[in-house]
């Protein structure tokens, strides 16, 4: 899946995204609303990692919908 699904399916997606990364509050998923650059900043945010951490992390991520 591109990120340019799951941003058109966000609604959908955005329940996964809770699972993944559950220090994520619902507003804060809602202000997301699927942009991938606001999602890696929250990311690096909420769980203190650097840049390429968070890269990976939603590298992973997009990979399991494939």
């Amino acid at each position: 899946m591109s990120w340019d699904q799951v941003q058109g399916d966000w609604q959908q997606v955005k329940a996964k995204v809770k699972e993944t990364w559950r220090e994520l509050s619902d507003d804060e998923l809602d202000q997301i609303a699927g942009n991938r650059n606001r999602l890696l900043g929250k990311i690096q945010e909420k769980y203190g990692i650097e840049l390429d951490q968070a890269e990976k992390c939603i590298q992973d991520f997009e990979m399991a919908f494939r």
